[in-house]
Order: structure tokens, then sequence, then C-alpha cells
């Protein structure tokens, strides 16, 4: 079992679930095990990205994009993104990621979008 950190995006995403929500993918994020990370899961993908080694945890519609510590003790969210997302997508495929790509997940961002069309 690990030390589980989440980063301001992170939190920031936790934060809109309900309680029970939040407590459901603190507690399937933190009960990973190292065999888990290594390939015993279906629902982890790694991905290796600006010489770092990524992990992608799938758990319900929600994807957190993580990396194990040099202390190999904590896993550091970094990102928590709702799944089939342009910035779930970005960030997969390997594709310039900011932290301000998470603007998209808003709905007045799409809105804005939808009324250049106009």
């Amino acid at each position: 079992m690990y030390q589980v950190t989440f980063s301001n995006q992170s939190m920031a995403e936790l934060n809109k679930l309900g309680k029970l929500a939040q407590l459901e993918v603190i507690d399937s994020f933190g009960s990973l095990t190292q065999e888990e990370l290594e390939g015993g899961l279906p629902s982890i993908g790694k991905i290796n990205r600006g010489g770092k080694q990524f992990y992608r945890f799938r758990t319900g519609d929600l994807r957190i994009y993580f990396e194990l510590l040099e202390d190999k003790q904590t896993l550091y969210a970094h990102y928590i993104l709702q799944q089939h997302t342009l910035a779930d997508f970005v960030f997969r495929f390997k594709l310039p990621f900011k932290e301000e790509t998470a603007i998209e997940q808003e709905d007045n961002f799409w809105k804005y979008l939808e009324s250049l069309k106009k």
C-alpha cells in the first residue's frame, strides 16, 4: 500500500465529486499494490512523458495520471481527468499538455466555441 498525494488540479477534480465518490476514488487509488503497478491490472497503463514514467489508472469515468515517486512509497496524482475528454486524449497521446488544457473541461469553454460558429 502506498501513500498518495494530489496536485492542485487533481484535488480540484476530486472536490467536484460527492463525498462518497471521493472516498471510492481515493480508496481504489490508495489500495494499489506494487504487483498491480507492474502490470497486474487491466485498468492500469504506463506512459513515458518528458523523461518520467506516468501511470494511468482507470476508476469509473475518471482517469488518474500519476507517478511513483523516487522514495518508491508515494503515488503522486498529477491529473484527474474525465474519460473521453480532449484533455485525456491530449495527455495520453503525448501531445503538448498544460494545466490550462483543463479549461476545456468547463462547459463555458464549449459554449464559447459553439458561439463562434454563429
